[in-house]
């Protein structure tokens, strides 16, 4: 047969197939095209635009497609509310919502969640009135609550199936190069965002700063993007630091990480080359200060530290007690400008993160994780998406993932807090099972789980309070008292996936 430009060519090989001849429908301009999953159209055209509404029109939005967004900016995100928005005012129904996180200033997402016009979401964690509505039961399907890794896994795989990404780009060029790096709004790193770059039908980049190509220290590539679309503001840098970026100040807090401390201290992993883990609270980072005090005072220099970088994770990075920071998010603004400045800050994606399908995750690496909890069961089972009220105030993030993943997860709590009991008997829902954590330390002891029977041992040989995690129930209820049963109606309003794919629980109407 005769190719576009009349050269004669096979209709089939052996040991090649069969042939396709240039040009072709197949092929599109004749080259071997973009290899992946996502459906990408040849852009020789121009990707760059000025008008929501226009491309949204030029897109096509529809009802029933699955819109998703990363939350890199958290409670300081404009993307989601400018998009939601316009979305709307096309009439467009049915609309599944698969944000990364989803934070308070997310109010176009409440209210579109009310008038029917969002009927699902589907995010890793979930707070606000967002979370309100759905624990309400004001949604019209279950909410799909995701780990970290699970969400990239769900992508991949096409569990989760993506329409159209939004990508709030820091810094972007005209061809859809993205950096979170410098900018009004920085961010840092870009982790949660790739997945869906890389898979999704379509792939917008919003960016308020528009630089010369190719942008500097890109972390999504030209190739994934179909369209850049320049607007005023795409969010307050402030709001990337929500919650508890501190170490705690209160005694009993202290305590808590002193002995949480001790606990890696006598573990047998603090040791030259550790890697370690921990989250943003208080008590958590008050673990990492002593946990540096005894690196410094062991002259141990740990390999890698990783997760959502703060800055305190970033002093110790320049003092010289890690290696490496390997960063999915940056938690505040020293970490913005370390990923920015520090050659050895690196960036990972949500997939080398946690998802447990690839051939290899940062989480896996992991000596030592740092936990906190809600609510914790006798059997070790940790809820960190419901509070004992059984509304949804957060998610697994990475919780699920890096205790799997971790050779010594360590959850960190007070036995009582708001006059409640944070160890029960049964929990009110699972975030991440008791096999996967090894200790709970409190002001009132330690438990250790009995699958960790060589880790007693040695926490007692070193003259460490350990206790039995009942001994720790009873005591918490001799404070507060047995807490009752929670009542909820038979309505589900929440799927609680584990990191792959399996349902560990489900959440029920308030």
């Amino acid at each position: 047969m005769l190719n576009g430009i009349g050269r004669e060519i096979p209709e089939y090989l052996d040991g090649y197939g069969r042939c396709k001849p240039y040009p072709s429908s197949e092929t599109g301009t004749g080259g071997p095209g973009l290899a992946g999953c996502n459906e990408k159209g040849s852009h020789h055209g121009e990707k760059y635009r000025t008008d929501l509404k226009v491309l949204l029109d030029e897109i096509g939005i529809e009802n029933g497609m699955t819109l998703s967004f990363h939350h890199h900016l958290r409670n300081g995100d404009h993307v989601m509310n400018v998009v939601l928005d316009a979305v709307e005012a096309m009439g467009a129904t049915d609309i599944r919502v698969a944000a990364s996180s989803v934070f308070p200033v997310h109010t176009s997402l409440a209210r579109l969640i009310e008038r029917g016009v969002v009927t699902q979401v589907r995010a890793n964690y979930i707070s606000g009135p967002v979370a309100d509505l759905i624990s309400s039961g004001k949604m019209k399907y279950p909410a799909v609550m995701y780990t970290h890794g699970g969400r990239a896994r769900a992508i991949e795989s096409g569990d989760l199936k993506i329409d159209v990404a939004f990508i709030a780009a820091p810094l972007c060029d005209k061809a859809g190069n993205i950096s979170g790096a410098d900018g009004p709004a920085a961010c840092g790193t870009l982790g949660y965002a790739i997945p869906d770059a890389q898979y999704a039908k379509r792939v917008i980049a919003i960016t308020d700063t528009l630089v010369s190509y190719p942008t500097p220290m890109t972390e999504i590539s030209e190739m994934f993007v179909d369209y850049v679309l320049e607007i005023g503001c795409i969010g307050d840098p402030a709001g990337i630091v929500s919650g508890t970026t501190q170490i705690t100040r209160d005694p009993i807090g202290l305590k808590i990480a002193s002995l949480a401390a001790d606990v890696i201290g006598h573990s047998g992993l603090l040791k030259e080359g550790m890697s370690f883990q921990t989250g943003a609270g208080g008590v958590s980072l008050a673990v990492a200060h002593f946990v540096s005090e005894k690196m410094k005072a062991g002259g141990i220099r740990g390999s890698f530290a990783s997760g959502g970088i703060t800055g305190y994770l970033v002093d110790m990075f320049e003092e010289g007690l890690f290696e490496s920071l390997l960063d999915v998010q940056c938690f505040d603004h020293k970490a913005v400008r370390s990923f920015r400045d520090n050659r050895e800050h690196q960036a990972m994606c949500a997939s080398r993160y946690g998802n447990p399908h690839n051939k290899g995750c940062v989480v896996n690496q992991l000596d030592i994780m740092i936990l906190g909890a809600t609510e914790i069961d006798l059997d070790f089972n940790v809820n960190v998406t419901t509070g004992s009220d059984g509304r949804i105030m957060g998610g697994s993030g990475g919780h699920s993932d890096t205790a799997y993943g971790s050779k010594l997860a360590i959850v960190v709590t007070q036995l009582v807090k708001g006059r409640l009991p944070i160890v029960r008997e049964r929990i009110t829902t699972v975030t991440t099972p008791g096999e996967s954590v090894d200790v709970l330390v409190t002001e009132r002891g330690i438990a250790v789980n009995p699958n960790r029977p060589e880790l007693k041992v040695l926490l007692e040989d070193a003259g460490l309070p350990v206790v039995d995690i009942r001994r720790l129930y009873e005591k918490a209820c001799s404070l507060t008292g047995y807490p009752k049963d929670l009542e909820t109606e038979a309505e589900i309003v929440a799927v609680v996936e584990y990191r792959d794919g399996s349902v560990i629980d489900v959440v029920r109407k308030v």
